[in-house]
């Protein structure tokens, strides 16, 4: 027996009891039985919206999508989205159906899902309803579209994405016809919003499968991404590399935490190598300058799928950061966090580390970003590299008659001499040295 929510009991309890059919269906099904926990759950029905707004009479009930058959339920708080029984009409723009027609028919219904394991049902009177193999492809870690793959992607093409990210999240492999039908229809993405195309990439990106999903799905990432499909088999051609660009990307992105902002710098950190490719005198190879190139690629696809700002700003900082050299000096250190940021330098050296990671063994350096986080870790607990953990103020340097800009300047002076070690961040000191900079 799954475990279903009081809310789900509820809902599916009376609906029942006046007479209808009711299952929770989809992803939450999906997931207990491959005994993950249900975050949310769906619940589809017989009932026409009328018979369900009658069915929950003295309960909350927003009609989130009354003319497509959805209403939601709301018990103790808890929200449940129920939706008849449905047959959808044809599909004009690769995503919504131009009508739908309710029937009392779950086979129906169920025949116009995307995958197998998406249209399993259940309740705890029928138990688990599978129509089209689902739970035998969960146990085999199959991804398959329900009935003609191709018909599927045609009618909504957010299929494919969601395809490919369900391998990533899932660890499934897709389906042979599935997969060269998601291939066959790519080109059909880009009718999809540039919201709902963000949101699959950004769970793709934090699966624990990205590195296997990149690199067999490469083509369809790169309708989104054209630049992923020149990193194919791109030969680095250098000793500090033993894998491909694309390779060497996938197992980066792998490599680094499951954060969003993290997990887009390493999936754009060297996309402008193909771009940017030279070879020396000696036959080895030079990508000059790809930390900018990557980092405009980067730029134009945040921008195009609406990604908020301060993600951007985060990725595209460490994009062209990525391959600046770094000192395992002190000075150097305060003087990066004190330009950056704390959370940015401690991000850089994450990306470092990723990226160094899916180089030549030969090559790694990790035990010297390890001393270097150490020693970052030192200065922001007990070191000043920011104004305002400087022990003085403008209005100290006011009191002094120091006006305008060079309130700023003597600041920043100050706040160098100290980050230099050359003055100790007291305020007698740092009062007594304004002093000297003001009269001169």
């Amino acid at each position: 027996m799954l475990f279903l929510s009081d809310g789900a009991k509820k809902a599916i309890e009376l609906l029942k009891s006046s007479g209808n059919e009711a299952y929770i269906v989809g992803g939450s099904v999906r997931d207990m039985i491959m005994g993950l926990k249900a975050n949310d759950y769906d619940i589809t029905t017989s009932a026409t919206p009328d018979e369900m707004k009658k069915a929950f009479q003295g309960f909350t009930v927003i009609e989130t999508g009354i003319k497509h058959g959805t209403v939601t339920f709301l018990y103790e708080k808890e929200p449940i989205e129920v939706t008849t029984y449905r047959i959808d009409g044809d599909y004009k723009d690769s995503r919504h159906p131009e009508s739908v027609e309710f029937t009392k028919n779950l086979h129906n219904d169920l025949s116009r899902r995307d995958f197998t394991m998406n249209a399993l049902v259940y309740n705890e009177d029928d138990g688990i309803i599978d129509i089209f193999g689902g739970q035998n492809d969960i146990e085999n870690k199959i991804i398959r579209a329900i009935g003609d793959p191709k018909k599927r992607f045609q009618e909504d093409a957010l299929r494919i994405l969601r395809g490919v990210r369900f391998a990533s999240q899932l660890g499934f492999e897709i389906e042979k016809k599935t997969k060269e039908a998601m291939i066959e229809c790519a080109p059909l993405l880009h009718n999809i919003s540039k919201e709902r195309i963000n949101v699959e990439i950004s769970k793709f990106l934090m699966g624990k499968n990205v590195k296997k999903t990149l690199l067999e799905n490469y083509d369809i990432i790169g309708e989104i991404i054209p630049e992923i499909k020149a990193m194919h088999a791109f030969d680095q051609n250098s000793k500090y590399h033993i894998y491909d660009v694309l390779e060497h990307t996938a197992i980066a992105i792998e490599n680094i935490e499951s954060i969003l902002h993290l997990r887009l710098a390493m999936l754009f950190h060297d996309v402008g190598k193909p771009k940017t490719y030279s070879v020396d005198e000696n036959g080895q190879g030079h990508f000059y300058g790809h930390a900018k190139t990557s980092t405009e690629i980067a730029k134009r696809f945040l921008d195009e799928y609406r990604f908020d700002n301060a993600t951007k700003e985060r990725v595209l900082e460490l994009v062209k950061l990525h391959d600046t050299p770094i000192e395992l000096d002190r000075i150097f250190i305060k003087k990066r966090m004190n330009r950056i940021g704390a959370d940015s330098f401690f991000d850089l050296l994450k990306v470092k580390r990723a990226d160094n990671l899916a180089q030549n063994p030969e090559y790694f350096w990790t035990d010297k970003l390890d001393k270097m986080e150490e020693l970052a870790k030192e200065i922001e607990a007990e070191s000043c590299f920011t104004l305002q953990s400087l022990d003085i103020s403008g209005n100290d340097l006011i009191a002094l008659g120091i006006k305008g800009r060079q309130i700023g300047e003597t600041l920043n002076q100050l706040l160098n001499e100290v980050i230099e070690e050359r003055l100790s961040n007291e305020k007698e000191l740092l009062i007594k040295r304004a002093n000297e900079i003001f009269k001169k």
